[in-house]
């Protein structure tokens, strides 16, 4: 499908597919997704996904990403008659797709925060996982239901979420298959913030406003060096941080902030993410 660009409203709209759009607005890209009536992740909105987040990645004029389903649901989870009347060999092959189209979306260098309404179930739970942040609707439900179809999570559920909260509480969430509600995922860090249902997508603006006037180059390291940390042991971990600071000292960030805050006081410095 052809990709369409232009403006609607002062937003610029790129619509990367037939189900995924990105709209970006005072350097905040939102990723939509738009398939009705719950925003099935079939193998074409996996693709969008991947392409959106290469997108977004890759645009200097993008400073932080929001994550949206729309006002009614997030993402209900994969499309089972998509998915059931597959076998082992052509799943496997489709799941290594599935893992890349998320993993495309974790890897965005800038601050990514999910704007979670109504359901983010399956792979929905998975794709807001991939989110440094969650803001969720006080009347959402969040969960990993594979296991009441005799599988398991496929797209980084058993990996990002014991990651997230612990492989305990991971567990509960995917050997049950429940669904939880907003208030007991923020009790136990899943979300970083609850909301009225109205206000989910102005409260993940409100989020990463902060990050778009931010020095980009440093968050950007930032959220290399903790993501990777996670996956390493301890020294290993310090290694990358130490390379990724060093590397801030090669950027006009770092002079700019260390001479506004030694000429001006902390919190002054207007960076270009240079």
């Amino acid at each position: 499908m052809p990709r369409i660009r232009g403006r609607v409203f002062g937003v610029e709209v790129d619509c990367v597919g037939e189900f995924v759009r990105v709209e970006v607005a005072d350097a905040i890209a939102t990723i939509r997704l738009d398939r009705p009536k719950m925003n099935a992740l079939n193998r074409q909105v996996q693709g969008e996904i991947a392409e959106a987040a290469a997108e977004v990645s890759a645009d200097s004029g993008v400073a932080a990403v929001i994550l949206y389903g729309g006002e009614r649901v997030f993402a209900a989870g994969a499309d089972i008659k998509e998915m059931a009347p597959l076998g082992y060999a052509e799943m496997a092959a489709r799941s290594a797709a599935l893992q890349a189209s998320f993993t495309a979306v974790a890897e965005i260098p800038k601050p990514v925060v999910a704007a979670v309404t109504g359901y983010a179930l399956g792979g929905g739970l998975e794709l807001a996982l991939c989110a440094d942040f969650r803001v969720l609707g006080e009347s959402a439900k969040v969960g990993q239901p594979e296991i009441l179809l005799g599988i398991i999570p496929g797209a980084g559920g058993t990996q990002r979420l014991p990651r997230l909260i612990g492989p305990a509480r991971a567990k509960d969430l995917i050997f049950t298959g429940r669904h939880m509600a907003a208030a007991e995922a923020l009790g136990i860090g899943l979300a970083d913030r609850v909301v009225p249902d109205a206000e989910v997508y102005q409260a993940a603006r409100e989020l990463v406003a902060g990050y778009a006037t931010g020095p980009a180059l440093a968050l950007r390291a930032a959220k290399q060096a903790i993501n990777k940390g996670l996956e390493v042991d301890l020294a290993t971990g310090l290694e990358i941080e130490r390379l990724q600071f060093a590397s801030l000292f090669a950027t006009d960030d770092q002079k700019t902030g260390m001479h506004s805050f030694m000429e001006n006081g902390p919190g002054k410095a207007v960076f270009e993410g240079r």
